[in-house]
């Protein structure tokens, strides 16, 4: 009962980031952005991620794994969800005049990556 939850849950929180693909072609392309060498390499690289997003394993391995490594997989998730952010908000800013959507406006530090201090 617990699992199918958690794995309710995880799926909850996938779906909430769309494709940096998809965010690109929802963007004007009559933006004088659009046709800019540095539009084409965000597409390039979005679209370069979208690839690299289908090829790996997945929710497949969790399963195989056994139910241990759900939190695995939901981190592994979660982090793939703020690369979609970081990713469409980079496209948004490279394609688009407009200012940036709600949410899309945030601060791209809170992703980086935290420094850990050991003992």
């Amino acid at each position: 009962m617990r699992i199918a939850v958690v794995i309710a849950l995880c799926a909850a929180l996938v779906g909430c980031a769309s494709s940096p693909v998809d965010y690109g072609a929802s963007l004007s392309q009559q933006d004088p952005k659009w046709a800019s060498p540095q539009c084409q390499q965000a597409r390039a690289a979005a679209a370069d991620y979208a690839q690299r997003e289908k090829d790996h394993p997945g929710w497949g391995m969790g399963v195989l794994l056994g139910p241990y490594s759900m939190g695995m997989v939901a981190a592994v998730k979660e982090h793939e969800q703020q690369q979609r952010r970081l990713f469409a908000r980079q496209m948004h800013l490279q394609c688009s005049s407009q200012p940036l959507p709600k949410e899309l406006d945030f601060d791209p530090a809170t992703y980086a990556p935290k420094k850990t201090h050991y003992p």
